[in-house]
């Protein structure tokens, strides 16, 4: 199963995960249009910060993921074929009962158009934007778990 990793002993916090997040998902191609538009987009992830603490949350497409049995509308659902919780967005009718069992507190309100978003790891993208655009190679896309990770080497 695809996967986005995190190195937070080189995440600095910049939060250009967040901003080409919302760029990738706009419809727009241009950072400024972008956020100047009548819709502003919505991040399908966070960055936490703690002192000197970074990291990027998104979905983590969980084995056992509690938000798809939760989801009324059965808007969720999980691909049998890479493993990945994907969300059908006509059939979400924004009542955030995902949001409440999420373990991660991955998944995002859209107000905007009442209906809740997460990471869908850029499926029209080779490499999912957040971790195309981090500026210090925090993230990682690992497209199957046979892959291994890189090490990390202490500075």
């Amino acid at each position: 199963m695809a996967r986005v990793y995190v190195k937070e002993q080189v995440c600095i916090g910049c939060r250009l995960c967040e901003v080409y997040c919302q760029l990738s998902h706009s419809g727009y191609k241009e950072l400024v249009k972008a956020f100047r538009g009548p819709n502003k987009p919505v991040s399908r992830l966070r960055v936490e910060t703690d002192k000197h603490v970074s990291f990027s949350v998104r979905c983590q497409n969980c084995d056992d993921a509690p938000c798809v049995p939760a989801c009324l509308t059965g808007a969720l659902s999980r691909d049998d074929e890479n493993g990945q919780v994907n969300c059908d967005e006509e059939r979400c009718v924004g009542c955030w009962t995902c949001m409440l069992v999420c373990p991660y507190g991955a998944i995002r309100q859209n107000k905007a158009e009442k209906r809740m978003a997460k990471c869908d790891l850029c499926p029209e993208e080779d490499i999912p934007a957040c971790v195309k655009h981090c500026p210090n190679e925090a993230l990682i896309f690992v497209k199957n778990e046979e892959e291994a990770l890189p090490e990390v080497t202490e500075a």
